[in-house]
């Protein structure tokens, strides 16, 4: 079994506060972690997707109060939305007599009712954490984490072909069984499309307008779909930097789909050999190194990307604490030159440290300050305990928006 990164800062969340939500896409490895963690008390698991678990909580304040010496664990916490009533009560109970964490790990796949149930029942109570697929500091083979993504049936798939098949009968769940769940009803194939344009596009700009032709919608539907999928943690979108360079800077935003494995999945992309020769490359690489690295950092960095209309460009900048600035520009190659526009982009923005990241094993300087890293020597010298989505989230048109770009500090993932 591969060791999670998450596994130690999900135990610290646990010995803090009473209730944890362990969130992120299906398939992630969710279920099994909490298995793993519970072995290390007395611990109880119940699957609300089974009719015989959820008529054990048909008195939830009953079955719950026998237990409350017991780490309940609550999978598939969508399905029973009321619940979080019930467990504020019994939490408070159970601080009056003196027991104030790890009672209750909560599993679900980051559904906005969950999180908007949740942070308006369990103020104060509640602590969210985060898992995703595999990184790069979990997996030995940069290459097939790249190919194949990081949901762990794709990766430890016994080949190519079987890892493919598993990622395209995934997105066909996800498009007929669980977004259902979490959204509006959508028709599968638009969404199949919808999804497949952004891997076209992937770690492009956003452009509605284009997609809302494509797809013969308006812009508010491109957003809504698009809304969707950032909120079950399949694509990010990565926010321009604004200051005062006095120039003319981009507001759009880069549209990434979080796993590289889903983005040659919608593309049919079967093997390393046919990816290292699709025009899909280089934003494809890109996307997974940003994705790596915004996993890695610590939860007090800003992110963001930058691009002015005179064409300067840095792949990804962050902010971190103490007004430190890295600007992070990435190349698979593995003899990466900067191109005029990065060198442009450092004169607006006098970072601190200049990163030329790509896929080798050396760093080295190559002058102008600027110094040329490994990607998984970079992401082992920043990797930090994961990132906590915010304890405060903002209901913005009766819909969760977690900014995942400015995650505050520690005891919040």
């Amino acid at each position: 079994m591969i060791k999670r990164r998450t596994y130690q800062y999900l135990l610290d969340q646990l010995d803090q506060s009473p209730a944890v939500a362990l969130l992120g896409p299906r398939q992630a490895g969710k279920t099994t972690l909490a298995h793993e963690l519970a072995r290390t008390r007395p611990s109880i698991y119940l699957d609300l997707e089974s009719d015989t678990d959820r008529n054990k909580l048909s008195e939830p304040e009953l079955y719950l109060s026998s237990h409350q010496d017991k780490l309940v664990i609550l999978d598939e916490i969508h399905r029973l939305p009321g619940l979080f009533r019930t467990l504020r009560g019994l939490i408070d109970k159970a601080r009056r007599a003196g027991k104030t964490s790890g009672q209750y790990l909560l599993l679900g796949s980051a559904s906005l009712d969950l999180m908007q149930q949740s942070s308006e029942s369990l103020a104060g109570r509640i602590a969210y954490v985060e898992l995703g697929p595999f990184d790069v500091t979990e997996v030995e083979d940069t290459d097939q984490l790249w190919l194949r993504g990081g949901f762990p049936n794709s990766l430890t798939a016994k080949s190519d072909h079987k890892s493919l098949n598993w990622r395209k009968n995934f997105i066909r769940s996800y498009l007929e069984r669980d977004i259902p769940q979490f959204g509006p009803r959508i028709p599968v194939e638009t969404l199949r499309r919808f999804w497949t344009m952004l891997a076209h596009v992937q770690g492009g700009l956003l452009n509605a307008a284009a997609l809302a032709r494509g797809l013969d919608v308006d812009n508010k539907t491109i957003n809504r779909y698009l809304d969707l999928l950032v909120d079950l943690l399949l694509v990010r979108r990565l926010s321009p930097w604004h200051g005062n360079s006095g120039k003319r800077l981009t507001k759009s935003p880069k549209i990434l789909i979080r796993d590289s494995g889903l983005v040659h999945a919608l593309l049919n992309i079967p093997d390393l050999e046919v990816l290292l020769g699709h025009p899909v490359l280089g934003a494809s690489w890109e996307g997974f190194v940003v994705e790596n690295l915004l996993l890695m950092l610590s939860p007090q960095a800003q992110t963001s990307f930058y691009r002015s209309s005179g064409g300067a460009e840095i792949d990804l900048v962050v902010e971190l604490p103490g007004s430190h600035t890295w600007a992070i520009e990435i190349k698979r190659s593995l003899k990466p030159k900067v191109t005029r526009g990065f060198h442009s982009a450092c004169e607006d923005l006098q970072p601190d440290r200049k990163l030329l990241v790509y896929p080798g094993n050396d760093r080295y300087p190559i002058g102008n300050e600027i110094e040329v890293i490994g990607f998984k020597k970079l992401a082992g010298e920043i990797n930090k305990p994961p990132q906590c989505i915010p304890r405060r989230v903002r209901l913005c048109h009766r819909r969760l928006v977690v900014n995942a770009n400015r995650r505050p500090g520690a005891g919040e993932h």
